[in-house]
C-alpha cells in the first residue's frame, strides 16, 4: 500500500466534499403548506430565506392554522434539503466505502 498516493485519494475526496457542501449551500429548496399557499424556502445551510403567505388566508381569527402552515412549510423545505444532502454525500461516502 501507497502511503502517498492513499493521501492524495483523500485530499481529492476532501476537495470533492467541500466543493458539494459549497454547491448544496448554495441552493435553494422551497417547502409549502396547503396547496401553496404559505411556501417557504430555505438554503443548503437550513437558514430560512423567504416566508410567503397568500393574503386570502391572512385572517386574525386563523392566526394558529397559519403559525402551523408556516411550521410545515419550513420542515418541508428542509427536510427537501437534508435529502439532498444525503443523496449528495451518501454516494460520496459509498464510494469511499464509508456509512453515511
Amino acid at each position: 500500500m501507497d502511503i502517498n498516493k492513499l493521501m492524495q485519494q483523500a485530499q481529492a475526496m476532501q476537495k470533492q466534499l467541500e466543493k458539494a457542501t459549497e454547491q448544496i449551500n448554495a441552493m435553494e429548496f422551497e417547502g409549502s403548506a396547503s396547496n401553496g399557499l404559505v411556501k417557504v424556502v430555505v438554503n443548503g445551510e437550513n437558514k430560512v430565506l423567504s416566508i410567503s403567505i397568500d393574503p386570502e388566508i391572512l385572517n386574525p381569527d386563523d392566526k394558529e392554522m397559519i403559525e402551523d402552515l408556516v411550521m410545515i412549510a419550513v420542515n418541508d423545505a428542509i427536510g427537501k434539503a437534508e435529502e439532498t444532502k444525503k443523496e449528495r454525500f451518501g454516494s460520496m461516502a459509498g464510494a469511499m466505502g464509508l456509512p453515511f
